[in-house]
């Protein structure tokens, strides 16, 4: 898995903790800002769905009632 790091084993033994632990905070923020905008994406989609559901009618379901008062199950 590649994270973006382009420093190879002799680059990481002479770069200090401070540098490696920059690079990878700096792709860590990287990452979850990759993940931030997908789901505002996703959201923006579902925002889109919801405002075409809401634009449809809600249509009335038929239920035959028995004359017991009770609804037939074999009807819903």
């Amino acid at each position: 898995m590649d994270l973006g790091l382009d420093i190879n084993d002799s680059e990481a033994e002479s770069a200090g903790p401070i540098e490696l632990v920059t690079d990878l905070s700096e792709i860590a923020a990287q990452c979850v800002a990759s993940n931030l905008l997908d789901f505002a994406a996703q959201l923006a989609g579902l925002a889109e769905d919801l405002k075409d559901l809401a634009a449809k009618p809600i249509e009335p379901i038929a239920i035959e009632v028995k004359p017991d008062g009770q609804p037939d199950a074999s009807s819903e």
